[in-house]
């Protein structure tokens, strides 16, 4: 009898290990689940934090004299009937330096989607007739970096990797001197956007047409980048390019 008891006891002890390991595991299973989840929402929340900041509205110098004195009480850029349009309020928890940079990144933004929604209509408007690649591209604007041939791709992503090496070179801080909190930090007599690129000698020299120059520039890119964004959604959607729309 004390044999069996002995016997039952051990078992009885397995039993309740087993089940302890099982319940071990189950809720670190959980726990690491619910850490993934919420790491998961912060990097997505991190992203869409980023996004909108890229393109919120950052203040410049009211004059070419005061180009460092970035505040949100007169910028250009600004126009009636909705003024200073911030709504998650950027430019008030900003300091000066990083009302530079959201001045830089908008600016930047707004120049690549001036030239994307150019080239979505002169691309799909030469397809079937242009010298290049044999006027073998054709279709939505979308799919034509993907049917360059093989080799063009990389020349492409190298110049676009020497021009923005340029920008950088212009207008940041060298990151061996900046400090560890600041990435990204301009240089303090960089005026964000100006690379020095003007050609046709278009700038003028007085404040109040510069801050003018300046507010259009703004305005033709925040269209750009609703219409690049536009052209963009509208040909995945239906896989058609958008002259074919007009036409239609």
């Amino acid at each position: 009898v004390t044999r069996d008891l002995s016997s039952l006891v051990l078992r009885l002890t397995c039993v309740l290990t087993i089940h302890t390991s099982c319940i071990t595991n189950i809720i670190s299973d959980a726990t690491r689940i619910q850490l993934n989840t919420n790491m998961m929402k912060l990097t997505i929340a991190s992203l869409l934090v980023g996004s909108a900041a890229a393109f919120a509205p950052a203040p410049m110098a009211k004059t070419s004299s005061a180009m460092n004195a970035f505040t949100a009480a007169d910028l250009p850029g600004a126009l009636a009937p909705m003024g200073f349009f911030d709504p998650l309020g950027f430019a008030e928890k900003a300091d000066e330096k990083t009302l530079k940079r959201y001045r830089e990144a908008e600016v930047t933004h707004g120049r690549v989607a001036m030239l994307a929604a150019v080239g979505f209509l002169v691309g799909e408007a030469v397809e079937g007739s242009s010298f290049l690649f044999d006027a073998q591209i054709s279709g939505p604007a979308i799919t034509h970096f993907l049917q360059v041939p093989d080799g063009w791709d990389a020349l492409i992503i190298t110049f676009i990797g020497a021009a923005e090496a340029q920008r950088a070179q212009i207008g940041w801080v060298d990151p061996a001197d900046a400090s560890y909190d600041q990435p990204g930090l301009l240089k303090d007599d960089y005026y964000p956007g100006d690379i020095g690129f003007d050609p046709l000698g278009l700038k003028p020299d007085d404040p109040e047409e510069l801050n003018l120059m300046i507010t259009k520039e703004l305005q033709n890119g925040r269209l750009a980048m609703l219409a690049a964004a536009g052209f963009l959604a509208q040909e995945a959607v239906d896989g058609k390019g958008i002259l074919e729309h007009f036409s239609s």
